[in-house]
């Protein structure tokens, strides 16, 4: 024997249970060569600059 729900969920109880099944917003910072946004630890693709050092010739 398995348990079986007794009622249906509705779908106001469904939805506030995945209420917090939100993307999360990437990390943003600002590239202290040229001061665009770029994603954390990675490469700048605007100047080709990681942590002081051209990686990538832009």
């Amino acid at each position: 024997m398995m348990a079986v729900p007794k009622r249906k969920t509705s779908k106001a109880r469904r939805d506030k249970r995945r209420a917090h099944w939100k993307l999360a917003v990437p990390g943003m910072v600002k590239c202290p060569k040229c001061s665009e946004y770029k994603l954390a630890h990675r490469v700048c693709k605007a100047c080709g600059y990681y942590k002081d050092k051209e990686v990538v010739q832009a």
